[in-house]
């Protein structure tokens, strides 16, 4: 069993800049890829940023990317979300995710995939 505790959310302002983290209880932490999703208001859940299970493959959607890094702390059971030059239509509850994963390579793209999830935690930016 694993849970997952999302902070570093709040409002901020269009082009500011905020570090979501999740952090994992339980062993094993690094047998874990972890994602990152978003839902806005009247809106399916999205894929943000995934991450493989030591960190060495990274995938995002295209909407983020250049502006957000997704980053893992095995040692400290913790998954960040750096998000810089936010925009207003980056507002939504953001979740981290995690699977266990067999290979070193996979990152997985679909919340379908995922099995473990946190409770959210809302980014709101303001024009």
């Amino acid at each position: 069993q694993v849970q997952l505790v999302e902070s570093g959310g709040g409002l901020v302002q269009t082009g500011g800049s905020l570090r979501l983290s999740c952090a994992a209880s339980g062993r094993s932490f690094s047998d874990y890829a972890m994602g990152w999703f978003r839902q806005a208001p009247g809106k399916e859940r999205e894929l943000v940023a995934g991450i493989s299970i030591y960190g060495g493959r990274t995938e995002y959607a295209d909407s983020v990317k250049g502006r957000f890094t997704i980053s893992r702390d095995n040692a400290k059971n913790t998954a960040y979300l750096q998000m810089n030059s936010l925009k207003p239509e980056d507002t939504a509850v953001y979740y981290c995710a995690g699977v266990r994963a067999a290979s070193p390579g996979v990152v997985f793209t679909t919340g379908s995939r995922y099995y473990y999830w946190g409770q959210g935690t809302q980014v709101t930016v303001s024009s």
